[in-house]
């Protein structure tokens, strides 16, 4: 089906933060997949890993323990804070899973019609419930009737979250960066206020880390900055670095409300998918790119501040660890077809974003080659 507006290329294979097409032209992947690939291509940890447990076991039900599955879970809520998890297949899933899971948590109180508070300009997948959730119109137009379960408030904006006064809000799903949105940033004391408003009337505080999750800000997850604890927070894309796998965990009461037969899936956290997630987590430790991903983010934004400031076509440029965000003030769609020109993957987002999601295993020089490519394109793009 023609779902996607492809871009006229054929990638072929790849090797760290490079891909090559089948015409043999390489290109730097700016973009590792949409946040997917952090650990770039054709990672040998990950390799080794996939080849081995496709020798041992694939699949196997989830009417049996999975011992990769506990191994996986055990880690992820090490890392997070988090007491137990649910795996799915993809971010959409996981947020499909804490949406059910904030319902179920609303009935339990006698909410007979729960709602969620969720953002403006976010993005939390396109599932008919996710694409409900989402605060995008153009993606969500002709799907109506949409699920009717939600308030929107503007992002980044706590006084709008407080005013809201219904009786039936459960939870409040939001992104730590809207990614999607334009990687936007909130002010430092959004989450903790966040938090302080969930505890205050008894909702969840749900976060969304399926873009912003696993090392790409320069913390475990991306609510690490604040220094809080939300109570359902969601993962996918770059956990198993291109295996699909999601995961929905939970902590508190939070933890407790999906019991056995009120939610399910067939091929989430198999044995294989898992074997992927513990060797991204384990490599990520190892090689301490949490840290890498932390200082070269810093260096690269330094390097564009000092690159484009006296660019008048530059809004803004933002980012946190290696999600980055360079704003212009023209629409700049058609950037992505001049960086492949110059062999260069990245993403436009929200019209005017120049989106770039680098892998966490750069070297130096690959992020001096990333400032120095990506401000020549947007130099020359905005003389034109």
């Amino acid at each position: 089906m023609p779902t996607y507006a492809r871009l006229p290329i054929t990638l072929d294979r790849g090797k760290g933060a490079w891909v090559w097409d089948t015409a043999g032209k390489r290109y730097f992947d700016a973009l590792s997949g949409i946040a997917v690939c952090n650990l770039g291509h054709a990672h040998p940890a990950v390799a080794e890993a996939i080849c081995d447990q496709a020798g041992k076991l694939v699949h196997t039900s989830n009417i049996y323990r999975v011992d990769l599955q506990e191994r996986l879970a055990d880690q992820l809520c090490h890392l997070s804070g988090m007491d137990n998890a649910f795996f799915c297949n993809s971010g959409a899933e996981a947020n499909e899973a804490a949406l059910k899971l904030a319902r179920k948590y609303g009935h339990s109180k006698g909410i007979h019609s729960p709602k969620v508070l969720v953002m403006e300009n976010s993005f939390h997948g396109r599932t008919l419930f996710t694409l409900s959730a989402t605060g995008n119109p153009k993606v969500q137009e002709g799907f109506e009737p949409l699920v009717d379960s939600f308030i929107r408030v503007p992002y980044g904006n706590l006084s709008s979250a407080h005013e809201v006064n219904d009786p039936d809000i459960v939870a409040i799903l939001v992104e730590p960066i809207q990614g999607e949105g334009g990687i936007r940033i909130p002010h430092e004391d959004y989450f903790p206020g966040l938090r302080a408003l969930c505890d205050a009337r008894g909702w969840l505080l749900m976060m969304d880390e399926v873009q912003a999750g696993v090392g790409r800000t320069g913390a475990w997850f991306g609510f690490q900055h604040s220094g809080i604890l939300p109570d359902v927070m969601t993962l996918a894309k770059a956990l198993g670095n291109g295996i699909p796998i999601g995961a929905c965990l939970a902590r508190g009461t939070a933890a407790t409300v999906l019991t056995a037969g009120k939610h399910g899936s067939t091929f989430g956290g198999n044995p294989l998918a898992c074997r992927a997630g513990l060797t991204v987590l384990d490599t990520i430790l190892n090689d301490q790119l949490v840290q890498r991903a932390r200082e070269l983010g810093e260096r690269i934004l330094n390097g564009f501040k000092e690159r484009l400031v006296q660019n008048s076509k530059v809004i803004e440029i933002r980012g946190k660890g290696l999600m980055i965000g360079i704003e212009l003030n023209l629409d700049c769609s058609h950037l992505v077809g001049f960086a492949l020109e110059k062999g260069l993957l990245i993403n436009v987002t929200a019209e005017r974003t120049v989106r770039l999601l680098p892998p966490l295993i750069m070297s130096d020089d690959e992020a001096a080659h990333l400032i120095a490519s990506v401000s020549e394109l947007i130099e020359e793009y905005a003389a034109h």
